[in-house]
């Protein structure tokens, strides 16, 4: 797991979060577990579908310099933490992995090593083998079926919008 995560140099922890606007939350609510990260990325991203723009989408790279560090609890924390304001769902993916077409899905479920919906326990696994299981697919697939959820929700909260009479 390791040398996936550091194929540019640093370490790097690539966090996804959709439900959480588009901005970013500020490099202070990363100082978690003790650990710092040296450098910290936020990336609104662009060209979002629009149902994914309601909610916003924000990426974060997070960077450590010192290869030694253990980031599971840490991986664990920071997904806890960009669910914890808003209803949202985050994953952590390898570098390179994101498609908007290919949010959660099983073509994708092996490069994605932890996800969080609000309310939930984040789940992380640092074994690469256990990220091809089934059982990592399932629960993929759980974490796809509340984001779908929160586009639907989203979906349904503009359409009323829409119909309410003006005053």
């Amino acid at each position: 797991m390791h040398d996936l995560l550091c194929w540019r140099g640093p370490v790097s922890v690539n966090v996804f979060v959709i439900g959480s606007g588009n901005t970013p939350l500020p490099k202070e609510a990363f100082h978690l577990e003790g650990m710092v990260p040296d450098a910290f990325l936020p990336f609104p991203l662009l060209e979002q579908p629009a149902a994914v723009e309601r909610l916003g989408l924000v990426s974060y790279d997070l960077d450590f310099d010192d290869l030694s560090l253990d980031l599971r609890q840490y991986t664990r924390a920071v997904l806890r933490r960009v669910c914890a304001d808003t209803r949202a769902v985050a994953w952590t993916a390898f570098e390179g992995t994101f498609h908007y077409d290919e949010l959660l899905t099983d073509e994708v479920a092996h490069q994605v090593y932890g996800y969080c919906t609000t309310g939930a326990e984040p789940v992380v696994e640092w074994d690469t083998a256990a990220l091809r299981s089934e059982e990592w697919r399932r629960g993929i697939a759980g974490a796809r079926a509340a984001l779908h959820a929160l586009l639907s929700a989203s979906e349904t909260a503009r359409q009323e919008e829409q119909h309410r009479p003006s005053v």
